[in-house]
């Protein structure tokens, strides 16, 4: 199971990666001379696009086989079965195991996702707080 950031967030990914992809090739193709910064511009929108389609493919977090998987540049592993404690703070989740801790940004998360996600949390059984 997948659980998808909302549009708006990647959806402001594409509109940057658009802003940017303009801005590099204006500057590109209106200029006579062309500078470093008018390629960064044309890298920079490559980057925003990159993010989108990452985000939009791979989600926010996966649960499957198993394992509750947080994408990102640093994404964190936890197995269910290893699931201590759920505590719900200011509307985010904080999931504890005996060794780690994963703090899960509910702000992030698509409302049909969220609610998948908190039909999930509740099949396990383990103490909320």
């Amino acid at each position: 199971m997948i659980i998808a950031y909302k549009k708006r967030r990647l959806n402001v990914n594409l509109v940057f990666g658009i802003i940017w992809l303009v801005f590099g090739l204006l500057g590109v193709f209106t200029k006579e001379n062309t500078y470093w910064t008018d390629y960064g511009f044309l890298a920079i929108s490559v980057l925003y696009f990159a993010l989108y389609y990452y985000y939009r493919q791979q989600g926010y977090l996966k649960i499957e086989n198993g394992m509750m998987i947080m994408n990102g540049s640093f994404g964190k592993k936890i197995k269910l079965t290893d699931i201590r404690e759920i505590k719900k703070f200011a509307g985010d989740y904080i999931i504890k195991t005996d060794k780690k801790e994963l703090g899960i940004n509910t702000q992030l998360i698509d409302t049909k996702s969220l609610t998948a996600l908190n039909e999930e949390l509740a099949k396990l059984n383990v103490m909320w707080r």
